[in-house]
């Protein structure tokens, strides 16, 4: 069975991302930036139909950019990343591929094991981090440093969208490569 990812998933996600998550009206970003539309891809990543469709896609994007089977577990900043890891999880076991899903958390706990980052460990491991909708960049650098300072080589970010504001130069400045699916162009905004 191919489960390769087909030209008509990748228009279905973006079809279902322009239906269901481009919110029109004046809101305030979580960088402190204000737009006149808001991609909430919380509404695609927890959907039914939608959330597959991210797994299957992500992991034929990173694919393309060489890291087919090339990277131990996926994960990012919470809340954004954790069903995109997880549906990466899904998509790669459904082609035979082991690839392990980790949450990053914005600070570590103050009780229990006192960990930032949950899942498997991470440690010696190669791993690419993920977000839904990327604008500064901001959290895939704090998920950059966490699964760093947890001893993981970090391979590359990948997001569903990229809003086209400057993400893309902080996070290469870092030294990893950056690889959004879709930018503004790609959207009905």
């Amino acid at each position: 069975m191919d489960t390769r990812v087909s030209e008509t998933q990748r228009q279905r996600l973006l079809r279902l991302i322009n239906d269901l998550a481009v919110v029109r009206g004046r809101v305030t970003l979580s960088s402190g930036k204000e737009a006149d539309y808001y991609i909430d891809l919380r509404r695609i990543t927890l959907h039914h139909e939608a959330a597959p469709l991210v797994g299957a896609v992500m992991l034929e994007h990173l694919a393309q950019h060489g890291f087919g089977g090339g990277f131990d577990a996926i994960g990012g900043l919470t809340l954004g990343a954790d069903p995109i890891a997880t549906a990466v999880l899904h998509a790669a076991a459904a082609r035979g591929e082991n690839v392990d899903a980790f949450v990053v958390r914005k600070a570590a706990k103050a009780h229990g094991m006192q960990k930032q980052i949950e899942g498997p460990d991470i440690k010696g491991r190669r791993v690419v981090i993920v977000e839904d909708t990327t604008t500064t960049g901001s959290s895939p650098l704090a998920a950059i440093q966490a699964a760093r300072e947890a001893g993981a080589e970090v391979l590359a970010v990948a997001t569903i969208v990229d809003r086209d504001t400057g993400a893309r130069e902080v996070i290469e400045a870092e030294g990893v490569p950056y690889f959004p699916i879709f930018g503004l162009p790609d959207l009905q905004i």
